[in-house]
């Protein structure tokens, strides 16, 4: 069988290259030497779209493909579109990867998520544990249909011997994040929610606001969280993306973390630290939570030689600075 293992010629295609993913699997990729790349805007490929998927494979015919591509979002966003995010990721997942297939591509990486896991399970969460038991309902369409994702993965490389793996990474943060309070996930939301406490407008009566009013979030505070820098995600895609054989992974997945995780109520700190906002958090108990503690077990990729290199205080700061350059736009 001819080698999956890519060299540096190797025709890449990467699914979602603008978002918060995609984009940090570009920047590892071009660190490492990798420069033929295949990439397409929403704008110039709709992947939601079967018969215009099938035809970009069948003409461009990459070798590799990592999919990135997805519609995200925190616990709101699911809440309100929990349709769209089950319907939008299933047509995606299977219009690229049965595209990947026809076509020949031998290796894929599938992004999927640590939401995947049932809500209860023992931690820190094993490969092996997905499903053994019920979803966290907060954003369970979204898991379903990465899950659906995962076993399309599993059935090729069971049926017809390819590489295709699945990486299920942690929360993810860093610069390209998505800080739209409507649908950004908790540590973004912070960024933004605290950014303006310290520096928002008057109000709408035209009155200057208090200095550093306090901020008002969801939630406890008290469940567990474990971040990992969307950089350090993409260093750690190119790491299984090189492995010379997914034999020794039969269920085709790869959790990508820190191994350590924190309390929400932590992590404000934290993110209020790194804003310079000096009020008053406050928590609104009414509120869901969400899943209780997800924390990854990452002892398989930390046997691949992969650590993790960005620790969470300076990736606040980094995001932070990000956020402060960009955010107008």
């Amino acid at each position: 069988m001819q080698s999956t293992v890519p060299s540096k010629d190797t025709l890449i295609y990467v699914a979602g290259h603008r978002g918060l993913v995609g984009s940090a699997v570009v920047r590892a990729l071009h660190a490492h030497g990798y420069h033929n790349l295949v990439l397409r805007t929403h704008a110039e490929l709709e992947l939601l779209d079967q018969a215009a998927t099938r035809a970009f494979f069948a003409t461009e015919r990459p070798e590799l493909v990592i999919l990135a591509a997805a519609r995200v979002g925190g616990i709101w966003a699911n809440f309100i579109h929990p349709f769209e995010f089950a319907a939008d990721n299933l047509a995606m997942d299977l219009n690229i990867i049965e595209a990947a297939f026809r076509n020949g591509v031998r290796r894929l990486l599938f992004m999927g998520s640590s939401c995947i896991y049932p809500r209860d399970a023992l931690q820190p969460l094993k490969e092996e544990y997905l499903l053994t038991g019920p979803l966290e309902e907060t954003n369970r369409p979204y898991a379903v249909a990465k899950i659906a994702g995962i076993e399309l993965c599993r059935s090729l490389n069971r049926e017809y011997g390819t590489e295709y793996l699945s990486l299920m990474p942690t929360n993810l943060y860093g610069p390209g994040d998505n800080f739209d309070l409507s649908t950004a996930h908790v540590l973004p939301a912070l960024i933004r929610r605290l950014h303006e406490a310290k520096t928002g407008p008057a109000d709408e009566q035209g009155r200057d606001r208090p200095r550093h009013p306090p901020v008002t979030l969801w939630g406890t505070g008290e469940v567990y969280r474990e971040f990992l820098h969307v950089d350090d995600l993409g260093e750690a895609t190119v790491c299984v993306m090189e492995r010379g054989s997914v034999t020794d992974l039969p269920d085709g997945m790869v959790n990508v973390g820190v191994g350590a995780d924190l309390t929400v109520r932590e992590l404000a700190v934290l993110v209020q630290r790194a804003v310079g906002h000096e009020g008053e958090i406050r928590w609104d108990t009414t509120m869901p939570d969400g899943t209780p503690r997800k924390l990854l077990d990452v002892s398989r990729i930390q046997g691949f030689g992969w650590r993790p290199s960005i620790d969470l205080e300076q990736g606040i700061r980094m995001t932070y600075q990000w956020y402060q350059e960009h955010h107008e736009r």
